[in-house]
């Protein structure tokens, strides 16, 4: 047994317990929401409304207001951001302002959420007059989701091999030809997959939401130029913001669990968009 052989398996040893230690805090934090939140789950507490003051009821119109504002994120960040890559990877020589504009994309992406809050206050409800609204607060989920977009989606084109492009162009093709039929469908599974987990991130922000159109309490099904609930933010409101924190404590368990659901979901979704495509791909 060489010393090569006993450093391998002293580095994997050290990785599988990394891995361990991970997937125990995630369990731990899991078992705990789920413990807590699992006595509120019922259908009533996904349809109904909130009442007497949010310590009874459900968490309806809070649902809807998290899918609607994704929805419209998703609108406004997935066209422009896959654009953007398709052009960026492409079309744009490689020169310093393309490097430029990708190290930017970069550093966008690890922009405190706050502040991408405070900058849809400012232009979205403030200068374009969208006030506190749907629309706002997607457009403000958009911005801060398309950095993870975009990079997403170059890197997905970035593995297409260079042969499949010259290929195409050999034959005849023209350049947006030769993307449309050789290069999109091989990339198209890694730039949904990086783009619906951008979503799912966007979709448990608060910060964001909170300057741009979520309200406190809002009952009403929401709509594009209304302001709405929200989970996240409807979580943020129930831990630390109501007159009865400890009697409300369980309805914030179960809304927890329900975010977790529904970001798990979207993951899931993900994969299953991902192993399709890929399937269809090679049939």
């Amino acid at each position: 047994m060489n010393l090569r052989y006993i450093n391998e398996k002293i580095g994997f040893s050290l990785l599988r317990l990394c891995m361990l230690i991970v997937v125990f805090i995630l369990a731990v934090i899991l078992w705990d929401i789920v413990s807590k939140g699992k006595s509120v789950l019922s259908w009533e507490f996904l349809t109904q409304n909130p009442q007497k003051g949010m310590t009874e009821g459900g968490i309806y119109p809070v649902i809807i207001g998290t899918i609607l504002v994704t929805i419209f994120t998703a609108v406004f960040s997935i066209p422009l951001g896959m654009g953007c890559a398709i052009y960026l990877n492409e079309y744009a020589t490689d020169n310093k302002f393309t490097r430029f504009i990708r190290m930017s994309i970069r550093n966008l992406s690890g922009v405190p959420s706050i502040v991408y809050g405070l900058f849809g206050l400012i232009v979205f409800v403030q200068m374009m007059h969208l006030n506190t609204s749907v629309l706002a607060a997607g457009f403000t989920l958009g911005l801060m989701t398309l950095p993870w977009t975009i990079t997403a989606s170059e890197e997905a084109l970035k593995t297409v091999p260079i042969s499949y492009r010259e290929g195409a162009l050999a034959l005849g093709a023209s350049k947006w030809q030769s993307i449309r039929t050789n290069v999109l469908p091989y990339a198209l599974p890694g730039m949904l997959t990086g783009t619906i987990l951008g979503l799912a991130r966007a979709a448990g922000e608060t910060a964001p939401i909170l300057f741009t159109g979520a309200a406190f309490f809002y009952p009403l099904m929401p709509t594009p130029k209304s302001q709405f609930m929200a989970l996240p933010y409807h979580l943020y409101v129930m831990s630390t913001q109501h007159h009865a924190i400890s009697k409300v404590r369980p309805i914030a368990y179960g809304t927890a669990l329900v975010l977790i659901v529904l970001v798990f979901s979207m993951n899931l979704f993900a994969i299953i968009i991902r192993y399709r495509l890929r399937k269809i791909r090679h049939d």
